[in-house]
Formats: structure tokens, sequence, C-alpha cells
């Protein structure tokens, strides 16, 4: 899935961003939540089939996520976990960046699955989201009525941070018109909550193990982006949600941006080097 040659007419492009002679699109901020459950399969992820009209990544399945809101940045929320502070030094940015995206994890998450990752005190966690005032506020928040923190600040809710790891980076190839660079967390179902196809930026929703969505796209069953494919490889050499959460904790991250490597026909895009061994035990027979 991840060596498909690549179009003449991107590799030149790719070349010529290379070479200076085109300006890249100016990336945006962005952060995408991979969010699990538990199951005799290994861990399971949710995913989202977007729609075939949307400008970016049309027909992808991904994890819930999406840019950072300026409103992200409103320091005034009640906050349990690791301060901003300690998440810049885990994502490789400021302290205000960090508090924004995390911010932004939890409240695209809530968007596009109606699982909210935060309670009415440092030690609980919403157990409903599902009556009418919750859907109100929901359709609110991303049509970008309403503030996430002001959300938060209405409902007197404390947002939970502590309930995230952090994964991955991934900066956009400089070829593509639309670039975000995006914070990859990870997140538990929290007990109680369910999920809903609620987001109107997807056609499809789905609960798979890792390994099965993996095993789809080896197939020519589902259509990912690479970093989406290799998150679920990654995941699903873990036996729960709980053993990836563990992982995240020992992770800090260091953004990485796909290049061009060969020449023609065999021009492929790069993956991280710790990913190569992986990836080869994936492709071996």
């Amino acid at each position: 899935m991840l060596r498909i040659p690549l179009p003449a007419q991107l590799v030149e492009q790719a070349r010529e961003y290379a070479a200076g002679t085109r300006t890249p699109a100016e990336p945006r901020n962005a952060a995408t939540v991979v969010l699990m459950r538990g199951s005799t399969a290994g861990p399971e992820v949710y995913l989202l089939r977007r729609q075939a009209s949307m400008a970016f990544a049309a027909g992808m399945c991904v994890f819930p996520g999406g840019g950072v809101d300026p409103r992200d940045f409103d320091a005034d929320v009640a906050w349990h976990g690791p301060s901003p502070e300690d998440w810049a030094a885990r994502l490789g940015t400021d302290a205000e960046t960090a508090g924004a995206l995390v911010c932004a994890a939890v409240r695209e998450t809530f968007e596009e699955s109606g699982v909210l990752l935060a309670g009415p005190s440092p030690d609980s966690v919403i157990a409903d989201t599902t009556g009418e005032g919750w859907e109100a506020d929901r359709r609110a928040l991303e049509g970008r009525e309403l503030a996430f923190t002001e959300f938060l600040a209405k409902r007197r809710l404390v947002l939970r941070a502590d309930l995230l790891g952090v994964w991955a980076g991934w900066l956009t190839p400089v070829f593509e018109p639309r670039r975000y660079r995006t914070w990859f967390f990870v997140a538990q179902l929290p007990e109680g909550q369910r999920t809903r196809d609620v987001s109107t930026e997807s056609s499809s929703v789905h609960w798979l193990s890792a390994t099965s969505a993996v095993d789809a796209v080896d197939a020519g069953d589902m259509l990912m982006l690479p970093p989406t494919y290799l998150t679920c490889l990654e995941v699903a050499q873990h036996p729960d949600p709980a053993s990836v959460l563990e992982a995240a904790a020992a992770r800090t991250v260091e953004m990485f941006t796909p290049q061009v490597e060969g020449e023609g026909e065999a021009a492929t895009l790069s993956i991280p080097e710790w990913l190569h061994a992986l990836v080869e035990q994936r492709a071996a027979p």
C-alpha cells in the first residue's frame, strides 16, 4: 500500500519545490485522535470515511480530527492532567500552541464522534452525551457558533488532558495544495459513552480492529492516507488500548514530512525510519 508509485506529475512538482522554484502552501496546525476500545481482536479504532466531495482526503478513512480553532488558545479553561508546558515538551512546540492542540483534539473528537473527554470534576468523565442539549451544543461547535472553551465553561466541565496520549506528528508533503501540521493523539473510549454517526464531513463511520483496518487497505477495500495506515499498523501491534496508552506515555513528537524517494516509475513517498522494520515485516510473504 505504501509503495504505490507516484504519478510523474507529482514527482516533477516535488522536485520543483525542492529546487525552490515553487513555494509550498503554508500548513495549518491540526490535531487528530485515535479513539480506541478493546476487543478480542486487539484494539479497535474509530474511523470516519470522508465525503467524496471534500477538498482534502476525499473518500479516505480517517480518525476524528481537524484544524486548530483560534479560540482553542483561550487559556481560561478548567484543566486536569499534564500542564500545557508539559505537553509542549512532548509535542515539540510552545506551551500556548500545545494547550490549543489538546483543546482541538478533545473538541474535534466530540464534534466528529459525540465522545467527550471531559467531566464535572478532575476524576470523572461525562457518562452520556446523547441528549438533545448535548447534540445542540455539538452542532454549534461544529458550525463554529460556539467556542469549545465557552462550551466547557457553560457546562462547568473539566477538560481531561490526562486521558490523551501523544503518538506522532505528520506534515503534509510540499506538493499538496492543502497542508496540515498534524499531531496524532491516542485515547480510550470512556466507560458509558458511545460513538454516534454525527459528523457532516463523513459518509460513514466504522469501529474496526486496527489489524482489520490494515488488512482492508492492503486488500483495496478501504482508502487511507499513509499516516493513518501506519498508525493503525502500529496500534495493531498492541493487545489492548491500555498497552497503546502505556507506549504513548514514553513518546515525544518529531514532525515528519514525507519526501519523494526514487526516480521515474519507482518514485514513492518516504516513511519514518523507525517504521521501516514494521512495514517490511508486513510486506514479507
